[in-house]
């Protein structure tokens, strides 16, 4: 059923508060925003864009020869790169390994990652126009008609369903714990959602609805958003519930930068619907 708080005030200065929030996080120092790049490491040493050095690997181990001159510092502890190093992570395992460039060196950092079980290199440029000219993320107006009661159907087991990303040689899962059954303003029918489980017993859902890439730019929003729940709570009836917020729905990663491998929704989690809530598609490149 929808709800809405006694106090309307105070829960649109909670969202504000929270818009605020997310807007200081994604404007963080080597964060999304300053992404210029995503490239695959090869089987041999070869240079690669916008960063000095050779770079390999050997499917295991990721490697970096440079030469002092060039520039290169290690981000942990300042130290020059002169000869050969590297370095081992698990799949979906990222390092923010070098930097290099600017007055003080430490313009670009360079994050080595492991997607699909191969090694990749993303350049975080604190000098990218889409981080230094950032001024928070579009949004729809407030609707307390779409914070809405659900109850969570939890399965047996968590289930493994493969999805794309936003990249497309890189594989995704989407681990679900559960369904979210709600219903939405207008609407005679019940909504399901799968939902993964995240720390503490909270509950993420990745989903589509039909504001994505709408024609008319105010009312558009990335091809999938995400929306996070507290924790289930068990009503009077034995349900277990949770309060699924869609002004809170916000983008994926890959929505401000070309360069993310950010899961899709499984098939399933489409609406039907628009969410006219939550943020809309920022209109970065």
């Amino acid at each position: 059923m929808n709800t809405t708080h006694p106090d309307p005030d105070a829960q649109l200065a909670r969202w504000q508060r929270f818009r605020s929030s997310r807007n200081t996080a994604l404007a963080s120092e080597y964060g999304w925003l300053t992404l210029t790049s995503f490239q695959w490491l090869e089987d041999r040493p070869a240079a690669v864009e916008l960063v000095p050095g050779l770079w390999s690997t050997d499917g295991t181990t990721a490697f970096l020869t440079a030469a002092a001159a060039e520039g290169l510092t290690l981000v942990e502890t300042g130290e020059p790169v002169d000869g050969t190093i590297s370095a081992a992570l698990a799949d979906e395992e990222s390092l923010l390994w070098v930097q290099y460039g600017g007055d003080d060196g430490r313009q670009v950092v360079v994050e080595l990652a492991m997607r699909a079980g191969k090694y990749a290199i993303r350049t975080r440029d604190s000098k990218s126009p889409v981080f230094t000219e950032f001024d928070g993320v579009p949004t729809f107006g407030y609707r307390p008609d779409l914070v809405v009661e659900a109850r969570f159907l939890p399965y047996p087991e968590p289930v493994d369903v493969p999805t794309g990303t936003a990249n497309p040689l890189v594989d995704g899962v989407h681990r679900s714990v559960g369904e979210l059954v709600f219903r939405l303003p207008g609407k005679d029918h019940e909504f399901h959602l799968q939902a993964e489980e995240e720390k503490l017993g909270a509950l993420t859902v990745t989903f589509h609805d039909e504001t994505n890439g709408a024609e008319q730019p105010e009312l558009a929003t990335a091809e999938w958003r995400k929306v996070s729940t507290a924790r289930p709570r068990v009503d009077a009836l034995g349900n277990r519930t949770v309060i699924l917020d869609f002004n809170r729905a916000i983008n994926y990663p890959s929505a401000f930068t070309p360069y993310g491998t950010c899961p899709m929704p499984v098939k399933n989690n489409s609406l039907d619907y628009r969410i006219e809530a939550g943020e809309k598609e920022p209109a970065l490149f």
